[in-house]
């Protein structure tokens, strides 16, 4: 008689303290993060009317409002460039960090049902939350690919170095993001704050004025808000501005970087106990 072959079963059990970060993990479940990716990125379009149209409609309509009240009324400087093309330029960086540190912060109570019946690395969920960012920024780009050609701004080689500030800008929303989305399981009073956080933050960032108005003393202190040296390093590559933003975007780098790493540890120490509290 056929004995039956033995059954093994595998048993995970949550860790509790600090622990490494397994970023294997996720290269192991890449194919579950772009059908994520690609499950927000049809929900967000789904049953509208102007569908992807939208990514292009909010940074436009922000700078003719920045241009109108900034630029022709308040007459801001703009380092001697058009001021249309110059606060779009920042939006648009600003806008893929905003919306993906939204859907970051926001991911993990929108997936409370997956988080509670199936294993996977739960930092799979803030990160393909944030691709949607990527495919507005691409649509948006456009347009001020457009407005440079209108105004006659032809790039000069610094625009090679303008991956490095796109993953600058994404690496900061994912630093914050891990925070907010790790906080928002315990605390649901964190919803609230991120709209707040995203608004004062703009302001505190320079999109709708140069840096330049900063005196030089205090401009290291400027760059400890990473989005700085991204809008900053943006105008550089793009529109050719005459000042390198070189130290403050190295401050920025440094900061980013502990936000990023202190992000991932605080979000793998508390991810044990997202699927009892979320």
């Amino acid at each position: 008689m056929t004995q039956p072959a033995p059954s093994h079963d595998t048993v995970i059990r949550p860790m509790s303290g600090w622990q490494p970060i397994r970023l294997g993990e996720i290269y192991r479940y890449r194919e579950l993060l772009w059908v994520l990716a690609a499950r927000d990125i049809k929900v967000r379009y789904k049953q509208t009317a102007l569908g992807a149209a939208w990514a292009i409609i909010q940074p436009v309509a922000t700078m003719l409002v920045f241009s109108l009240f900034f630029g022709r009324l308040a007459k801001v400087p703009s380092d001697g460039l058009p001021y249309p093309v110059f606060v779009y330029c920042a939006l648009l960086p600003w806008q893929l960090f905003s919306n993906a540190l939204v859907f970051a912060g926001n991911s993990l109570i929108g997936s409370q049902n997956l988080i509670t019946k199936v294993y996977f690395p739960r930092l799979v969920i803030p990160v393909s939350s944030m691709i949607c960012g990527l495919v507005d920024f691409a649509i948006a780009f456009v347009v001020l690919l457009l407005l440079m050609a209108w105004y006659g701004i032809v790039p000069t080689a610094a625009v090679l170095t303008l991956p490095f500030f796109l993953v600058m800008a994404f690496a900061t929303a994912l630093a914050v993001g891990l925070w907010l989305s790790a906080l928002n399981v315990e605390y649901r009073d964190v919803r609230y704050v991120i709209p707040f956080l995203v608004q004062f933050w703009m302001f505190a960032t320079p999109i709708a004025y140069p840096s330049s108005l900063i005196p030089q003393r205090w401009r290291w202190l400027f760059g400890l808000n990473p989005m700085t040296g991204v809008v900053e390093g943006f105008r550089w590559c793009l529109l050719g501005t005459a000042e390198s933003p070189g130290p403050t975007v190295a401050v920025s780098t440094v900061m980013v970087t502990v936000l990023l790493v202190g992000g991932l540890y605080y979000f793998r120490r508390m991810e044990s106990r997202f699927a009892d509290v979320v």
